[in-house]
C-alpha cells in the first residue's frame, strides 16, 4: 500500500517532480509510482488531468457534494426571517421555494446567527393519566421486611466484629 494512502493531498511540488520524471522518458508509469511510492492509479490520473485541464494542481473545488443553499439565498433567508420571524424550516423552504432539505436551511440560519421557531403550534400534549393502575407500595407483608423503615444495613442489633 502506498505512503500517500489515507493522507494528506500530494503537494503540487511533489507531483511536478513526479511529472518531470515521466517527462524525460527516464521511467514508465509503473517505475515513476514505485519509486515516488504512488499508485499506479495516482500516476495515470495526473497524466490523463494534465493532458485534459492543462494543470496537476488537487482539484479541491470538485470535491463532495454541491450544495442546494448559494449565497444569494442566503440573504433570501435573512430577509424572510426579519419578515416573518415565527417562521418554521418548512414555511422557510416553502415560502422561498428552495428544493432542499430543513435541516439545510437550519444549517444556514445558525451559521448566519438567526434563530426562528423550532416547530408548528399545535394543541397541548395529552394529561390524563396514561396508566389504569396505581402502582403497589414496595414494602411486602409477608417474607419482607418485618420492622417497616429498618432494613439489615440499619439493624438495631450491635454487630459482631
Amino acid at each position: 500500500m502506498p505512503v500517500w494512502w489515507g493522507m494528506k493531498t500530494i503537494s503540487v511540488e511533489m507531483r511536478g517532480r513526479m511529472m518531470a520524471v515521466y517527462d524525460r522518458g527516464e521511467s514508465t508509469r509503473e517505475a515513476v509510482a514505485k519509486r515516488f511510492d504512488v499508485s499506479l492509479g495516482f500516476i495515470k490520473k495526473l497524466l490523463s488531468q494534465r493532458k485534459r485541464e492543462g494543470t496537476i494542481e488537487p482539484l479541491y473545488h470538485r470535491a463532495g457534494r454541491k450544495a442546494k443553499l448559494e449565497p444569494e439565498h442566503g440573504q433570501r433567508l435573512k430577509d424572510e426571517v426579519a419578515r416573518k420571524p415565527d417562521s418554521t424550516l418548512e414555511e422557510l423552504k416553502e415560502a422561498l421555494g428552495l428544493e432542499c432539505t430543513p435541516q439545510a436551511i437550519h444549517w444556514v440560519l445558525n451559521k448566519m446567527g438567526l434563530t426562528y421557531k423550532k416547530r408548528r403550534c399545535e394543541p397541548a400534549s395529552r394529561t390524563a393519566r396514561t396508566s389504569s393502575k396505581r402502582g403497589k407500595s414496595g414494602v411486602r407483608d409477608k417474607g419482607g421486611l418485618k420492622d417497616k423503615g429498618w432494613s439489615s444495613s440499619t439493624s438495631r442489633r450491635q454487630r459482631q466484629t
